[in-house]
């Protein structure tokens, strides 16, 4: 890392020029030494558009960031990458930001302390960061430029970001198409030119699954067993017995498999139920499948596509945005089989305890609305929305009605 006086020496340089430009000053004719040439066409492109006093970006609305993220080819290997993310930012204290190819941040995970600095200015999910919006930034460049950047200090146009640094790569598709990009970013006093390097690899890494991704066959089969339950088999939808959802659910939230004698407890409990009796519903659940269920240890041949799943992957990367939208009810609510019971209540757990830790008003309000009774979430969302917030009338009512429950 630089020397802090060094750096100070240099962003006080650095202020002086940005104050000139900000301030409406005539823009030399020459080359400007202490900024960078790409720095100083992004701030020429920028003025035009963004007022460099600006205090924080543009927020996207939230059902729309919600489909975009849902939508996102990078959802996947983003959230497959999620807990390595959280590690480096957090052990190093800093944020990482993933954006989508308008500058729109999709996900967001790091040390709290800069993450809840970071929200100041809208560097969260929902926030717009692309050159028109908020001017010169390492996002920006990125986006523009198509390479790796960094931005540190009064390099960005905006004065609210004059206190951070931030070192960003595009994430490409196979076919060379920009998805987005990868931001790390800190505080201006803790750059470091190999976080750059560090950024580059995890763009590696990130684009490495997104590529096995789209390289490997879609699931055939989707359950879904959140709320109202469905399967569908080449995006067909299929009738399918009770049982049979039931035991479908098991081997996708445990695909590691059952024997036989543990299959037989979750399912049928302490009933006296006949071995012959479960092989015969596993039988009709293969044919069901066209023979995705195993033989001798139950368990699916190949992985089937699941919201129960992706649900628990979401909480364990941290996407609360994710789980929340995916949670359209109870696990198979109708059910009282052992297992399912046992999961369902492990679900409704993980995913409340996680809403009731967030301070996004939007998590305590979607989930509430799946959980009429809950007062705790009610009065959650209450306490998190601001007093001019039209949406403290829905959780208000929704309080009211759970007390009189």
């Amino acid at each position: 890392m630089t020397h802090v006086p060094a750096l100070s020496q240099q962003r006080a340089e650095l202020e002086k020029v940005w104050a000139r430009w900000a301030g409406g000053s005539p823009r030399p004719l020459g080359p400007v030494p202490v900024l960078r040439n790409e720095v100083v066409e992004s701030w020429e492109r920028s003025l035009r558009t963004v007022d460099p006093t600006r205090a924080v970006a543009p927020a996207t609305d939230r059902e729309e960031l919600g489909a975009r993220w849902a939508d996102s080819p990078l959802r996947t290997p983003v959230t497959e990458l999620a807990g390595e993310l959280r590690a480096i930012t957090e052990d190093a204290g800093m944020i990482a930001v993933v954006t989508d190819e308008t500058g729109t941040v999709l996900f967001s995970c790091g040390d709290r302390a800069v993450r809840r600095r970071a929200e100041q200015v809208n560097l969260a999910p929902g926030g717009c960061w692309d050159e028109p919006y908020m001017g010169t930034s390492g996002v920006a460049l990125s986006l523009h430029t198509g390479r790796p950047a960094t931005v540190w200090a009064a390099e960005h146009l905006v004065e609210a970001l004059h206190g951070w640094v931030c070192y960003c790569a595009p994430i490409r598709a196979a076919d060379g198409r920009q998805l987005g990009v990868l931001d790390l970013s800190t505080y201006w006093d803790r750059s470091h030119p190999l976080i750059l390097t560090t950024v580059r690899a995890l763009v590696t890494a990130i684009e490495s699954r997104l590529h096995a991704q789209y390289s490997r066959p879609a699931a055939r089969t989707r359950l879904e067993c959140l709320g109202l339950p469905r399967l569908f088999k080449q995006g067909k939808q299929v009738a399918m017995r009770p049982r049979q959802l039931e035991i479908l659910t098991l081997l996708a939230l445990e695909p590691e498999g059952f024997t036989p004698e543990r299959l037989h407890e979750a399912i049928y409990g302490e009933r006296s139920v006949s071995s012959s009796t479960l092989k015969a519903d596993v039988s009709r659940l293969r044919r069901a499948t066209d023979g995705q269920i195993a033989d001798r240890r139950y368990m699916l041949t190949e992985p089937i596509a699941c919201d129960a799943t992706e649900l628990l992957a979401a909480l364990e990367a941290g996407d609360i945005t994710t789980a929340v939208r995916l949670y359209r009810g109870p696990l198979l609510p109708d059910s009282d089989t052992p297992g399912i019971v046992q999961w369902r209540e492990h679900l409704d757990v993980c995913l409340r305890t996680a809403v009731l830790a967030d301070h996004n008003p939007e998590h305590a309000l979607r989930f509430g609305q799946r959980c009429p009774d809950d007062i705790e979430i009610h009065e959650h969302a209450l306490r998190l929305l601001a007093p001019g917030d039209s949406r403290r009338g829905l959780a208000t009512a929704r309080l009211h009605t759970a007390l009189r429950g």
